[in-house]
């Protein structure tokens, strides 16, 4: 009997949605908030706004966090799958790739519906970072520094980031206090244009002191910051450095969560098709500079698509630091105020909850795509603590030339 040829089918992302994001802090949105509750809402509002797709025929919860333990530690994906009412026969399992454990939880599930193995999976990630500091009771091997694996600040991501700036010295303070004033001009304007609010999910709060209270909006964001208000902000991480809180990702509360599928079980169920994941790919490189990562996976990425960067049509790049997407856009010849690269702004502004942030890139992508149905491509990427970067490439449904078979062609040998 002949082996059957290997396949591979497409994966389509159905829907994503996050909550709000809170600032990490005591009196922050999310202070009295467990983090597995912010994951739960997430996942219930996708099952709510999705109602022709039966809970048990979901194959899969994968759930991220950085600092696994506490509030999101217990294997979250099954933890929050049972708690947001899922069959007791839909598995789930926790994940972690730092900054990009959503888009880890969203590549790895997609390889298994990709090969077969799923139809259906909800990915996300948590990160409560005002319970759970970066970092907090890490006991990271001496062997590290002892054996000289790593630079002794190769754990701190603000010292990495300085380090970026000596690498490469065409990435200037100036234009790192630009990139980061354009960041919140541009979340502003994307939230006044109804851009953001289609994918929160209100988050109902409780306050000891309070009482009860809802969260609706995004609480990092300074709108009306200028350069000049960033100028003057000091250098907390180098004495005369040139990173500052204006050109960081605040410390940020929040979960983002998103529902893939299979191209043909989503037209089976009416599910719909926001997005086709296209490639995606994982680099190291030198934990002392990590915010260059995702040049290297990019290139990865775009050779396994069979296309170069002038493809992509829309960039969402994670803003840890201003100076890292600098570092990208100058690896690839893209001018700082490109119109393709994160249209509503980005983590300097909305903030960055570590774990979550893959999916957070996702749904701005989708979005962008729905109005922009002249572009075909589009990629999100990220930078990840300890040297690593990660990128997923994505097709738009709305383009002209976006072909609707259900498979990428019956059989592709691999």
């Amino acid at each position: 009997m002949p082996t059957p040829a290997p396949r591979v089918r497409r994966v389509v992302f159905v829907d994503g949605v996050r909550t709000p994001f809170g600032r990490a802090r005591k009196d922050g949105l999310y202070a009295n908030t467990r983090a597995d509750d912010l994951s739960v809402k997430t996942i219930r509002e996708l099952l709510r706004r999705h109602p022709s797709l039966p809970p048990e025929r979901v194959d899969e919860v994968a759930i991220a966090a950085t600092t696994q333990q506490g509030d999101q530690g217990l294997t979250l994906g099954r933890t929050v799958g049972v708690l947001a009412g899922l069959p007791r026969s839909v598995p789930g399992y926790a994940i972690d790739r730092m900054c990009a454990g959503a888009m880890t939880a969203v590549t790895n599930t997609a390889a298994a519906i990709g090969v077969g193995a799923q139809d259906i999976a909800l990915a996300g990630g948590v990160e409560h970072m005002g319970h759970h500091p970066m970092g907090f009771d890490a006991d990271p091997n001496p062997r590290f520094l002892s054996e000289r694996l790593v630079e002794n600040d190769a754990l701190n991501m603000g010292v990495t980031a300085e380090n970026l700036h000596d690498t490469f010295p065409a990435l200037t303070r100036e234009r790192a206090d630009a990139y980061g004033a354009a960041s919140q001009a541009k979340y502003a304007a994307a939230l006044a244009a109804g851009k953001i609010d289609p994918d929160l999910v209100p988050v109902a709060l409780r306050d000891p002191e309070n009482g009860w209270g809802l969260a609706t909006a995004d609480e990092p964001p300074r709108p009306g910051t200028t350069v000049e208000a960033i100028q003057k902000l000091p250098t907390p991480f180098r004495a005369g450095g040139r990173v500052t809180a204006g050109t960081a990702a605040p410390l940020t509360d929040g979960a983002a969560s998103c529902l893939l599928a299979a191209a043909d079980t989503a037209a089976e169920l009416g599910l719909p098709t926001r997005m086709r994941m296209v490639s995606f790919a994982y680099a190291g490189v030198e934990p002392s500079i990590m915010g260059i990562g995702p040049v290297p996976a990019t290139t990865k990425a775009l050779a396994r698509a069979g296309l170069s960067i002038e493809d992509i049509g829309l960039f969402e790049i994670n803003e840890a630091f201003a100076v890292q997407v600098l570092s990208f856009l100058d690896a690839f010849g893209i001018a700082d105020d490109d119109p393709r690269v994160n249209q509503y702004g980005g983590a300097i502004a909305v903030g960055h909850p570590l774990a979550s942030s893959g999916v957070r890139l996702m749904l701005q992508l989708a979005r962008q795509f729905a109005d922009h149905p002249e572009v075909r491509y589009g990629l999100t990427t990220m930078c990840v603590g300890l040297g690593q970067g990660g990128t997923v490439i994505w097709e738009n449904p709305n383009h002209p030339d976006y072909e609707t078979t259900s498979e990428l062609d019956e059989e592709i040998a691999l």
